[in-house]
Formats: C-alpha cells, sequence, structure tokens
C-alpha cells in the first residue's frame, strides 16, 4: 500500500480512520464494511481503527457522519490506497 495516496472525488480509495473510543466489529456492516479493530492508545484512552475501500468520497463523508451521530471524535483519516 503507498503511504498518503491521492484519492479520486469519485474513485474507489482504501481508507484507515483512527477514532478515539471504543466501538464493536458488530457496526462494521453499517459503516461500509470497515474492518474495526480497537486497541489501548499510547496516553491508555481506548482506540478504533477502521480500515477498509469505500466507492468514493461521499462513501468516506457518509462514513465520517455515521462516526459524528456515534460521538465518536476523529483523531485521523488516511488514504491508504486509491484506485
Amino acid at each position: 500500500m503507498l503511504p498518503n495516496a491521492m484519492p479520486e472525488m469519485d474513485g474507489p480509495a482504501i481508507y484507515r480512520i483512527c477514532v478515539r473510543g471504543p466501538l464493536s466489529p458488530e457496526w462494521s456492516s453499517r459503516l461500509g464494511g470497515m474492518e474495526i479493530t480497537t486497541t489501548d492508545g499510547p496516553d491508555s484512552a481506548t482506540r478504533t481503527v477502521l480500515v477498509g475501500r469505500l466507492a468514493d468520497q461521499a462513501a468516506l463523508a457518509g462514513l465520517l457522519n455515521g462516526l459524528y451521530e456515534l460521538h465518536l471524535p476523529v483523531i485521523s483519516v488516511e488514504c491508504l490506497e486509491s484506485g
């Protein structure tokens, strides 16, 4: 995978999204089929990492909105691979 890949607005890309707080893997199907992993961060706060392919930037915006509605603060969003 290429770090900091340049996504297109209307093309698919693989993203890694890190949020503060726990999120059960059962939410995967409601969050675009993302793989969900929960760990303890360096500050002992629970962090959840979501990794997966999204169809386009609209799907990314929808996923971020879903995380907002779950009250999970976004720490980072990284495009790992585009196309």
